[in-house]
């Protein structure tokens, strides 16, 4: 196992997710579980995620937030070429800066068409009105930079740390993890988190939230976290009362949590260890 290490001032990781076809329930969101467990997988954590529908003036405003807050951001969807594609705009506007076409993305585009036609045993009209249109895909905010896709050519942009890709998986799940094990690899085992909790019957959450809050002013940086379940199949009605952060506090907070408990003659199940330590 790699050894764990944490260093201060390490960008928070966000994530914006925009369609309406995953606010209507048309499609169901696999890119937040995904970027959860590529970040997990490298001892990153998600910070905060954002959805948004395909309406300029929302995407804009996410967008605007997202350029300024210092996070390193993932947006997916919405950077096609139809209608109801957006967000490239949305990023220029966000920006102040002119939509261009990008030469590189443009040469991409049209490999990619070029190798379209031979599929198909049809010549390559460059000219073809449909073509043309398909080069709107590598129009992106003045000064962008390209996202590989090794799906299909049709590149992402990044600007500074707020990165575009697709909104199909099959595409943007390789291209952030692309960035995440090149621009971003000395960044692996920055935000290690340890999770301890015990399974906890008979008690309510107001009777043990002093004990919690106590725990969270003894211990900066640990957070304590209760989840009460009222029909779990195993344990029936419990919480799992647990600490988590970075670092031998957590430990410490744990050892205190667990008396704590002990001493309120709180009945304990099983406990619980986990960690996105690098492996």
């Amino acid at each position: 196992m790699a050894t764990p290490h944490i260093l201060e001032n390490t960008p928070q990781f966000g994530l914006i997710i925009v369609g309406d076809e995953i606010l209507s329930g048309k499609r169901q969101d696999k890119h937040l579980a995904r970027v959860i467990e590529l970040l997990s997988a490298r001892g990153l954590a998600l910070a905060w995620a954002r959805y948004v529908g395909d309406d300029r003036p929302l995407i804009t405003a996410a967008l605007r937030d997202a350029f300024a807050g210092g996070s390193i951001v993932f947006c997916c969807g919405g950077i096609g070429a139809t209608p109801d594609d957006h967000t490239r705009q949305c990023a220029a506007a966000a920006l102040g800066r002119p939509l261009e076409l990008h030469l590189q993305a443009r040469l991409l585009i049209e490999q990619r068409m070029q190798d379209v036609a031979r599929e198909q045993g049809q010549p390559y009209e460059p000219d073809r009105p449909d073509n043309l249109h398909r080069l709107n895909m590598g129009v992106f905010p003045q000064g962008a930079e390209l996202i590989a896709n090794p799906f299909n050519r049709i590149p992402g942009f990044s600007v500074g740390d707020v990165h575009f890709v697709p909104g199909f998986p099959v595409m943007a799940h390789p291209m952030i993890e692309s960035l995440l094990d090149g621009r971003y690899a000395s960044l692996h085992g920055a935000q290690v988190q340890t999770e301890l909790s015990v399974v906890v019957f008979g008690s309510m959450e107001a009777t043990l939230t002093p004990l919690m809050e106590d725990i969270e002013a003894r211990f900066a940086g640990v957070k304590v976290f209760s989840l009460p379940s009222v029909n779990h199949p195993m344990h029936g009605r419990h919480i799992e009362l647990g600490v988590k952060g970075q670092g031998a506090a957590v430990q410490s907070a744990y050892a205190v949590l667990r008396e704590g408990l002990v001493q309120f003659g709180a009945s304990l199940g099983p406990e619980t260890v986990r960690s996105n330590a690098v492996q």
